[in-house]
């Protein structure tokens, strides 16, 4: 028998505004809320409530039969709760259903599993409570930022608590191997390591609507004879995808939409199939054998690394600013700069700042907001710069610090109180007015 374990990222960082270099040290404010809510909003209406619909009718018109796993991440979920908290709710019903199982990941979507291991275990456990808040579940499966995964991390994530890992079926890694089988970390086999099918992922997630595809269009029975057609002694297909995959990348004309409605029903017709969660997947089946990733893979591009994040020059010098920041951040007491410290650390921000423009061109305009990816540099650079700038006085390193730390607070408390005076003139100005015109 072959199970099929379907998985979806929900994501999306907040995007920052147009930040200038005469910004820096005169507006704290970095985001663009406009950009934010109505890109939310409109996925929210495309993606999030029409598929949670549809996967909810799925399950419960077959009674247990159909499971499914999400991550979202902790600034996608951020958003939901300004902007959209219906989609919340919509989670919160699948979650209630028992078949939907949620994944931990880093609170911010970030790579910091790359840098320093307190603060990663520090945004694990910030996005672990998250979701036991809204979803009731304590998450047993991690998955990290883009499937980013190496042998040291996994055993990093098991000493962490948890059973199993999701990565990238990696062609590079797996040599001959078939991804459609249960592996474990090769430094602490206890760990799980689950697979992604890319092919059979890709044909949906990628080429769906494309209709210059050899395979266009695709149906559930197609789709349902290409598993058939596997190794009959395959045990697991792993299908991950971007959740957007459904009314966003894949427009509901493509008539994505339908196809998920009809492909579960299609696959529970043959009895050799069944459909798990990541964790049943980690407690039903044996590892074949242990899958060795000494330098970490991801599930982004044609080359399966971290080069869409941290493959230029740019990318490296915001990457390793951001984090040269780490010992003062373990220091600040601000709420204001932790939020604006983890908004910052969303991988979105590198990824913009990706060169790459060949094999995977399109994917990265796709999702650019900026004109090039120096334009993101820049942008990136000033907010930083401004941060430090606020960081350093909030966490003085020395007495000079420390003098220009309170001499901006005092600085700060006196425009607030002009601020407040002149708001309180401009009343009374009125009034006079008011009272001269009777």
């Amino acid at each position: 028998m072959k199970t099929i374990c379907l998985y979806f990222q929900v994501h999306q960082p907040f995007r920052f505004r147009r930040y200038r270099f005469f910004d820096i040290g005169n507006d704290h404010y970095y985001y663009d809320d406009y950009s934010n809510e109505s890109i939310l909003l409109k996925i929210a209406e495309k993606c999030y409530l029409p598929t949670n619909k549809i996967l909810l009718d799925i399950i419960n018109a077959n009674k247990g039969k159909f499971k499914v796993a999400f991550s979202l991440s902790g600034v996608a979920i951020k958003q939901f709760q300004l902007y959209a908290p219906e989609v919340i709710e919509s989670f919160q019903t699948l979650a209630k259903t028992g078949q939907v199982e949620f994944l931990a990941e880093t609170y911010c979507h970030s790579l910091v599993a790359l840098k320093n291991k307190p603060e990663f275990e520090r945004q694990v456990k910030m996005h672990g409570d998250v979701i036991k808040e809204l979803f009731n579940q304590e998450p047993k499966v991690f998955r990290n930022t883009e499937l980013i995964y190496s042998d040291e991390m996994g055993e990093m994530v098991y000493k962490m608590g948890y059973k199993a890992m999701l990565t990238e079926g990696a062609k590079h890694v797996l040599g001959w191997k078939s991804p459609n089988y249960l592996y474990c970390n090769s430094i602490n086999p206890k760990l799980k390591v689950l697979l992604k099918n890319f092919v059979l992922s890709d044909d949906i997630a990628f080429r769906f609507g494309n209709q210059g595809w050899s395979e266009h269009p695709l149906t559930p029975q197609k789709y349902t004879q290409w598993l058939k057609d596997l190794d009959p002694k395959a045990e697991v297909v792993n299908l991950f995808m971007d959740y957007e995959t459904f009314g966003e990348h894949q427009w509901e004309e493509t008539g994505i939409f339908k196809f998920l409605k009809e492909l579960p029903e299609e696959i529970l017709k043959h009895p050799e199939f069944s459909f798990s969660t990541p964790s049943e997947v980690a407690d039903n089946l044996q590892p074949v054998s242990a899958v060795n990733v000494p330098y970490p893979i991801s599930w982004a591009d044609e080359e399966r690394d971290l080069t869409a994040w941290l493959g230029n020059e740019m990318q490296e010098e915001a990457f390793n600013k951001l984090y040269a920041l780490l010992p003062k951040i373990e220091k600040c007491k601000d709420a204001k700069l932790q939020d604006d410290w983890i908004y910052m650390q969303a991988s979105d921000h590198f990824y913009y700042m990706c060169t790459k423009y060949f094999s995977d061109g399109d994917v990265h305009a796709y999702f650019n907001p900026y004109e090039s990816p120096y334009q993101a540099f820049i942008n990136y650079m000033n907010v930083l710069s401004d941060f430090t700038l606020r960081l350093n006085a909030a966490v003085p390193e020395n007495s000079q610090d420390e003098t220009i730390s309170n001499l901006t607070s005092i600085l700060e408390d006196k425009e607030a109180k002009i601020a407040e005076l002149e708001a309180s003139v401009k009343k009374l100005r009125a009034k006079k007015k008011k009272k001269k015109s009777l």
